[in-house]
């Protein structure tokens, strides 16, 4: 099984000197790429200089997360994809328990590890946590990270468990399962395009699994802080984008409907937060995905959608009315 550990690189020269060594000495026989964004810094003649067995691809622009993976894994051989974050801190024999669930389960197609937080070591992290999952509205939440409620980790979440999407921090793809599904969509840029990449994936009938036996640590906020209103533009925009593209319309259209009031919800919300930028981030969320929807409905699936995609039916209700704060007390309710 040959494994390709592909690093999407933009001005990271700080984060590579740190966790680049790690990957090197904890990757065995995996090969490993830096795949550079165009970047302005010495990322580039760093990572020659100091790793000569590292490859190194050079995207022509910075086309974000989306077009940078796609472009960089059309150049790489192998039968499975390492997407790794460039403030990721491996393990040792993190590989491993990756490969022999690869193995084990030949419709697994997309596999994350335990996402870790690094300065919080003993907490799971906010991308990714224990494993993604939906409400019905389609805000994604993870085992182990609700919202901002993060959970410590004591061992709940150890197990190998089918769940809906892994996150882009550290996500390990079948190439030919990426190539047949033609990539991540590049109108995403940035941010949940891994939701939608594994939504299609389930629409296939294709299995994403969660492995607890190999860990990660993440430092997280390097490119987009939570606190950044692009961040939250993106979020609200990319989700609406998969809800269209997912479902079928008798659904899709409802929800569509429904996320128009509950985003109101939200934006009014960080008014009384006293954060008028994320508010009107939301509102330019909207207009964009209203501007680009003839576009993104031309994505859609045409058939063969999958009936349960939820776990449950408002993440929203559950965390800001019943108080939910932990993934075990919200799927035993």
């Amino acid at each position: 099984m040959k494994i390709a550990i592909v690093i999407l690189n933009w001005n990271g020269e700080a984060l590579l000197e740190r966790y680049l060594p790690l990957v090197v000495k904890y990757s065995g026989n995996a090969d490993i790429y830096v795949a550079d964004n165009a970047s302005t810094d010495d990322s580039v003649a760093f990572v020659r200089n100091n790793f000569p067995n590292v490859n190194i691809i050079q995207n022509s622009s910075n086309g974000g997360f989306a077009k940078g993976y796609n472009d960089a894994l059309e150049q790489i051989d192998a039968d499975i994809f390492c997407l790794l974050n460039s403030d990721v801190e491996v393990t040792k024999d993190w590989l491993k328990p990756i490969k022999e669930t690869f193995i084990k389960y030949p419709d697994a197609a997309i596999i994350q590890p335990k996402i870790l937080d690094l300065l919080r070591r003993d907490y799971f992290e906010y991308a990714g946590a224990a494993g993604g999952f939906l409400d019905q509205f389609g805000y994604p939440f993870c085992r182990g990270r609700i919202f901002q409620a993060i959970e410590k980790d004591e061992g709940q979440y150890d197990e190998t468990t089918e769940i809906f999407w892994a996150t882009g921090a550290c996500m390990f793809i079948r190439s030919e399962v990426f190539q047949n599904l033609g990539g991540f969509d590049e109108e995403y840029f940035a941010h949940q395009e891994e939701v939608d990449l594994c939504w299609r994936a389930q629409n296939k009938r294709l299995k994403v699994f969660y492995v607890g036996a190999s860990h990660v640590f993440h430092l997280g906020g390097s490119t987009l802080s939570n606190m950044n209103p692009k961040k939250t533009f993106l979020n609200f925009r990319n989700s609406l984008y998969s809800i269209t593209k997912n479902l079928p319309r008798r659904r899709a259209f409802p929800i569509i409907l429904l996320r128009l009031l509950l985003d109101g919800i939200a934006a009014f919300r960080f008014i009384f937060q006293l954060k008028p930028d994320h508010c009107l981030a939301i509102i330019k969320a909207h207009l964009s995905y209203y501007r680009n929807f003839r576009m993104i409905y031309r994505k859609r699936e045409k058939n063969n959608f999958i009936k349960k995609y939820y776990i449950t039916k408002s993440i929203v209700w559950s965390y800001f009315v019943d108080q939910v704060k932990n993934f075990n007390i919200l799927v035993k309710d």
